[in-house]
């Protein structure tokens, strides 16, 4: 993924530097945005961006983000592949 990709407002969501570290490069898997509010976005945006780049998850990966977005609403989600 490009934090760098100017074709997805999704790429680059502006966090403090202490969450930034906090996060550093963890997957879902082992790292959840600290406000359980903003976790269905997390998620649904991580997903997203798998998609759009063609990216694989693991088995771990996939259970974490299937947890969180069993409490999520059915919202559709848009994604662009990337060229």
């Amino acid at each position: 993924m490009d934090a760098n990709d100017l074709g997805d407002d999704r790429a680059l969501i502006a966090v403090s530097a202490a969450s930034n570290r906090s996060k550093a490069d963890q997957d879902p898997a082992t790292w959840l945005p600290s406000a359980a509010g903003y976790r269905c976005d997390y998620v649904t945006n991580w997903v997203a961006d798998r998609i759009r780049w063609g990216l694989s998850i693991d088995q771990t990966e996939d259970d974490a983000l299937t947890n969180v977005l069993s409490r999520c609403p059915n919202v559709p989600v848009t994604v662009t592949l990337a060229r």
